[in-house]
């Protein structure tokens, strides 16, 4: 069994071993330790359920192939899920190295078919995980059998996401491959898949190469079985000298930052700062690409290191021998710094705070010293700061959590929404210094589920805001539209749809000031439109990139000069005449993610996914009746006021559909209520100007079970309940495809 120098992780092996079967254990499929070429014979047999005496070849891989393909209709990151961490070919689990190798050859069919003569090229990545390297060594492997070339680091090292997108876009490439959970816990994995674009696959993309697995299988029902080719690891289609000579794309990367955030009227400032600014690199894998561009940028010396050392447990953060409730079990709150939970007795505490110890590592420091925290593929970012303890109440007041280091330093935990806010405003002012702001209409893309603050910070600045559904790929969707109009009519005026149903005029030749959300990932444009090698234009990268948000942070960080963040951020509330200056997220999780138990895993998510969907759907079926006349918005508040009495709805303004969510707007907030796309979880947000109002509402309509109260049958009868979810997926389709850019991409001649 494999072991570790870390208790807590050495109790997670053992749990994972004790609870593996034997004949998965003594599994023998293929073994990626082979240098040569072999080949994997995908049996009849495996498709089926095993059973020792009469299928003792059993995969269940049919079962398997139903999770994938469900997840990849909805998936907002990739399609991601937990894995055996020391059997990696246990298909029980989602993510399970015969699925990776199964989805790698649909991918690469499905390309070769668009594309039938022409030399593919991709890249591929990965982070920090378990199995990552031998999940990167099989994508690679795979795609160079069916004659791909694959670009890979020299050693196929780690690096961020954000840099295997822009490779993608800026080199040409017909995608990429990248293995990462984000910010989730240490058991899960996924692939995230790239386009040609560099951007996450919408459902389309990914239902191509699921049909195409689906053909495997109906294949290897009618033959009896079905190889699939693996190359030899030296294959000369596996290039790690490209990405080499570019320093993996670093030099390119700097290039594009110079252009934007990293122009020297920002890079001065961090560069004469007295202080450290300290990163806080989670899994470590951030280190080995963000430092190459902090030493280029010529500001490297101006950072502390935590946690340089790369770590598929991630240092021990978010890890607990024990549950929330108490009960003696491993437990993974996943990497999210901003996750809050609240302890047996009801105390509210950031649980992935308290395993950074801060208290021991900040004790040096000077009071208002910032610390930059990212997450293991290094594309989100969370803001916190040093303060002395007389400012809690200050904190308090403006809706600013924060926890005690000691008797006299606290550290502020800035929201995503909060942090950004001051980012996009700090960006701003420098773009208005330098004479640059009006020489481009700007706009925003956020998510809906992102700060109320943001809009009215944005009407203030003239700034557009299109709003969009939950997750990168949205946001990249709109880049697109704008960037299609801009090439076809750069005279005219730019509109395109939001999510909400309004058309925006964004004006004439217009630039991104900001695309982000508040979970904690975000862009900034540039303002010329950035060129790909061979003249495909962007208005921004299509992934989100902590180190965009390191750069504009220490910047921030460094213009204040010992002034607090935190009085920075009121200042804006109040110069802007903000309202809803107040947000929250609850994220219910319906069963314990970390069970080693494979069997209880997937009954747990199977029940909590059951309660996921009857939460959702008992405000979505309104939403839908609304907008198709079957309620008005008058028997929605009747209805809400009936099966919640101890809240109010009457000053609801409108209740939507946005995507994959249902939108309460009030008169003095929202609340939008969005069941997760990849797991048996809820998660309930809001925004106004009470935070106790706020929490109260999120908590109540988050945890509410759904139960169909007598009022709500009134309106709603089970035929429509039960058609809802069809007709919620054909609106949100309409708002995907309306102006879209559908230009196909064109292989080019490559020089490198």
């Amino acid at each position: 069994m494999k072991t570790s120098n870390v208790e807590l992780e050495n109790e997670l092996f053992k749990s994972v071993y004790e609870k593996t079967p034997d004949y998965i254990k003594n599994l023998d499929l293929m073994d990626f330790s082979q240098k040569g070429e072999f080949v994997f014979k995908l049996k009849k047999e495996h498709l089926y359920l095993y059973d020792e005496i009469n299928n003792p070849e059993g995969l269940n891989l049919k079962e398997w192939f139903s999770g994938y393909a469900k997840e990849a209709k909805v998936s907002t990151a990739g399609i991601r899920g937990p894995q055996n961490i020391l059997y990696p070919q246990d298909t029980r689990f989602p993510i399970n190295l015969v699925g990776i190798v199964l989805a790698t050859l649909a991918k690469a069919l499905v390309a070769k078919e668009k594309y039938e003569g022409k030399q593919i090229v991709k890249v591929a990545g990965r982070e920090v995980r378990y199995n990552s390297d031998l999940f990167l060594d099989a994508i690679a492997r795979i795609q160079a059998a069916q004659g791909i070339r694959t670009l890979v680091p020299e050693g196929r090292k780690t690096i961020p996401i954000w840099l295997a997108s822009f490779l993608a876009f800026k080199l040409d490439l017909l995608g990429g491959e990248y293995i990462t959970s984000s910010h989730g816990i240490s058991v899960k994995n996924a692939t995230k898949d790239l386009n040609s674009q560099g951007s996450q696959y919408l459902p389309e993309e990914s239902m191509e190469f699921v049909n195409k697995i689906q053909e495997i299988f109906d294949l290897t029902e009618k033959q009896g079985s079905y190889e699939i080719k693996i190359s030899a690891q030296d294959n000369p289609l596996i290039d790690e000298k490209v990405l080499t000579n570019l320093d993996d794309g670093v030099d390119l990367y700097v290039e594009y930052l110079k252009s934007g955030v990293a122009k020297d009227f920002n890079l001065n400032l961090i560069k004469n700062f007295k202080n450290k600014i300290v990163i806080e690199n989670v899994g470590g894998s951030a280190y080995r690409t963000l430092s190459r561009v902090l030493k280029k940028l010529e500001i490297s010396e101006k950072f502390v290191w935590f946690n340089t050392e790369e770590d598929p447990f991630f240092h021990s953060i978010g890890k607990y021998d024990h549950t929330p409730k108490g009960e003696k079990a491993f437990y993974d709150f996943s990497v999210d710094a901003t996750v809050l939970a609240k302890k047996p007795n009801g105390e509210k505490y950031f649980p992935v705070i308290e395993t950074l110890h801060y208290d021991e590592k900040l004790t040096d420091y000077p009071k208002g010293t910032a610390v930059l925290i990212t997450d293991p593929d290094h594309d989100r970012l969370t803001v916190c700061q040093t303060e002395d303890i007389k400012e809690i109440s200050k904190l308090e007041k403006a809706g600013i959590d924060y926890i005690k280091l000691n008797d006299d330093t606290v550290l502020t935990v800035f929201s995503a929404n909060q942090a950004f806010l001051m980012l996009m405003d700090f960006q701003t002012n420098r773009l208005k210094s330098q004479n640059l702001w009006n020489n481009h209409p700007r706009f925003m893309i956020k998510t809906t589920a992102s700060a109320l603050s943001w809009d009215e910070w944005a009407k203030n600045q003239g700034v557009k805001v299109v709003n969009v559904p939950v997750g990168f790929k949205e946001i990249a969707n709109i880049m697109k539209k704008v960037e299609l109009k801009l090439k076809n009519s750069p005279e005219k005026e730019v509109c395109v749809d939001d999510v909400f149903g309004n058309s925006i005029n964004l004006g004439v030749n217009p630039r991104l000031i900001f695309g982000g959300e508040e979970s904690g990932g975000m862009i900034m444009g540039c303002e010329d439109l950035i060129k790909s090698q061979h003249g495909r234009c962007a208005v921004a990268m299509r992934e989100k990139s902590a180190t965009e948000a390191i750069i504009v942070a220490s910047s921030l960080v460094s213009k204040l000069n010992g002034e607090y963040l935190s009085d920075y951020l009121i200042k804006i509330f109040d110069e802007n005449n903000i309202v809803g200056r107040f947000d929250t997220r609850v994220d219910i999780a319906y069963y314990n993610e970390s069970e080693p138990d494979i069997n209880k895993l997937k009954a747990d998510k199977v029940a909590g996914e059951a309660k996921r969907t009857q939460n959702d759907l008992f405000y979505l079926t309104m939403a839908i009746a609304v907008k198709e006349n079957k309620m008005t918005l008058n028997d929605v508040k009747s209805v809400l006021n009936d099966t919640f009495k101890d809240l109010n709805f009457d000053n609801l303004i409108s209740i939507k559909f946005v995507g994959d969510g249902t939108y309460l707007e009030f008169s003095d907030k929202y609340i939008e209520i969005r069941p997760s796309g990849t797991d048996a979880k809820t998660k309930a947000y809001g925004g106004g100007s009470d935070k106790s109002v706020i929490e109260k509402f999120a908590n109540v309509l988050g945890n509410y079970s759904g139960e169909r109260t007598p009022m709500y049958r009134q309106f709603i009868d089970d035929e429509f309940y039960n058609s809802a979810k069809d007709i919620a997926m054909k609106y949100y389709l309409e708002f995907v495809d309306k102006d879209a850019n559908n230009e196909p991409f064109v292989i080019p001649e490559y020089t490198f």
